[in-house]
């Protein structure tokens, strides 16, 4: 194995679907998985398949489809989550044994905490468990990772007994989480250290570090743990998951690609791909980027004080310390037009990544030609945001067919939505607001009737210019029959209409989840003409 290689190990489609509403169908877990595997990570972590039929089924295709490839092609491993019993390792086998490299990815808490409080285990019982189990996963295939969850509070003594029973019963590859996010760099970079040095037969094993970002030192933690030795790196696309989330993929990667000389390592991420990669993840998890995230936020490469402006003019170097060109961010987007043929476009999809059929297209095709005729040029952007919003929304129970807004600084905000609903009839209904969106809202409430409120909305301007397509995400919680999260996203030079396309993406979950028929009220129903 090569010292210097750092493998990437994605689990966006795993740890990063538990941030709170970012549920991905099955559809939109495998656009990412391939764009994943465009991306040039290592393994995709690609579910939990004991969770759901769904998450099962999901982390089947991704393997037979992602997972596999022509003679000689570079394919990711694919990767199912399991918790160390013979259920889990049985469904995890299940759904990753189509793929070319599946590896079943087990684990156990090892922290006194966890043991006393949610296995009640003794120690002992614990290090059976993972001889059994680890045994258990080697059965059925060669690459077995095994992680002591919450290794960041454990007693290191312990998890050196623990790793070394994992490695004696097959494990390839050792997994130390900083599960809550507890430790420093300082802290985390010597446990990484300590076990690999003392942990019996650690020369047959990868040492990877997964870290959550509770104190907001998800990335020092890892950066920390590679300097120590660990050489692989488990992250997420914007650095989404649990609470506070996981360890950004991009910042990992980036601090390794632009300061050689400090960590003298390498990765196989194509870094042209990540700008691309965390606009798809954003768009499909509802989770937008803040604008300073680092390396792909929108304010990343932007410079506004004056001083900083003129070092930039005299010398990019003064105040970048990397290109935006290296992480897929083009200083010069504005290459489509009105004048642009369907051969231009279908080659400019594929360049960015979008592979679709002839009948989408089609679609794609008609739908660029009218924000073509709205504005002169159309940029890399407002494709990726038509794209998305033409072909990964979610199951359409609703669709909007018209709205029409009626607004003003004296007047009562009016919204008359027309909707076309499961019996496939239009449904009408009007309603005053306090503005054009809480309007639009409560008609669109009155028809569909799925009880919600509404927790975040928020809209930005895909690109510059007063004709920009408007981008809007919003979040909302179900009040019945339990509380749960869900987000919508919707893009349209018509921000209203944009604002109505996210929510009804959201409310089309919430009811898809609910497998509940949809309340429409009788007296809104119209029968389609």
């Amino acid at each position: 194995m090569d010292q210097n290689y750092v493998r990437i190990f994605d689990t966006t489609l795993r740890d990063g679907e538990q941030s709170p509403g970012a549920s991905l169908t099955s559809p939109e877990k495998l656009e990412i998985a391939r764009q994943l595997a465009r991306l040039g990570v290592d393994i995709i972590e690609a579910g939990f398949p004991a969770a759901s039929p769904d998450d099962l089924e999901a982390v089947r295709r991704i393997a037979e489809q992602v997972g596999n490839g022509p003679a000689g092609a570079r394919v990711p491993i694919i990767a199912g989550l399991a918790r160390a019993n013979k259920n889990d390792i049985d469904k995890c086998w299940e759904a990753i044994q189509g793929a070319a490299r599946p590896r079943i990815h087990t684990f156990l808490a090892t922290s006194d905490i966890h043991l006393q409080y949610k296995l009640k285990m003794t120690r002992d019982q614990v290090l059976e468990r993972v001889r059994e189990m680890v045994t258990y996963a080697r059965s059925f295939c060669a690459d077995i990772e095994f992680s002591p969850e919450d290794a960041g509070r454990s007693d290191p003594e312990f998890l050196i007994q623990v790793l070394g029973v994992a490695i004696a019963s097959g494990a390839t590859t050792l997994n130390i989480p900083d599960t809550v996010g507890y430790t420093t760099p300082d802290e985390f970079g010597k446990l990484i250290a300590t076990l690999i040095q003392k942990t019996p037969g650690s020369e047959r094993a990868i040492f990877s570090a997964h870290c959550h970002d509770d104190l907001g030192m998800a990335t020092a933690n890892t950066l920390a743990a590679v300097r120590a030795g660990a050489r692989q790196a488990e992250v997420t696309i914007n650095g989404i998951g649990e609470r506070a989330g996981n360890t950004s993929l991009e910042e990992v990667v980036m601090a390794l690609y632009t300061r050689p000389a400090v960590f003298g390592l390498r990765t196989g991420i194509d870094t042209t791909q990540l700008a691309r990669t965390s606009k798809m993840v954003s768009n499909y998890t509802s989770i937008p980027v803040q604008p300073n995230k680092a390396i792909v936020g929108a304010n990343a490469f932007a410079h506004e004080a004056g001083i900083h402006q003129d070092g930039m003019l005299k010398n990019q170097l003064t105040y970048e310390i990397m290109r935006p060109e290296t992480v897929g961010v083009s200083a010069s987007q504005l290459v489509l037009g009105k004048h642009s043929g369907r051969h231009a476009f279908k080659t400019h999809l594929d360049a960015l990544g979008f592979a679709l059929n002839e009948h989408d297209l089609d679609q794609a095709f008609a739908r660029f030609k009218e924000l073509a005729d709205k504005k002169k040029y159309v940029t890399d952007a407002d494709l990726e945001a038509l794209i998305a919003d033409e072909f990964y929304q979610p199951l359409e129970v609703f669709r909007l067919e018209d709205i029409q807004v009626v607004c003003g600084r004296h007047g009562m905000p009016t919204a008359t939505v027309c909707l076309l609903g499961p019996d496939s009839a239009e449904h009408f209904h009007a309603a005053i607001g306090t503005g054009p969106v809480d309007a639009t809202y409560k008609a669109i409430d009155a028809i569909v009737n799925a009880p919600c409120t509404l927790l975040e909305f928020s809209i930005h301007a895909v690109t510059e210019g007063i004709d920009a397509l408007g981008e809007v995400t919003v979040r909302l919680q179900s009040n019945e029959p339990e509380p749960r999260t869900f987000g919508g996203h919707g893009a349209d030079t018509d921000i209203i209409v944009a604002s109505a396309k996210a929510y009804l993406a959201a409310l089309n979950k919430l009811v898809v989840a609910d497998k509940q028929t949809p309340r429409v009220h009788a007296q809104f129903s119209v029968a389609a003409s």
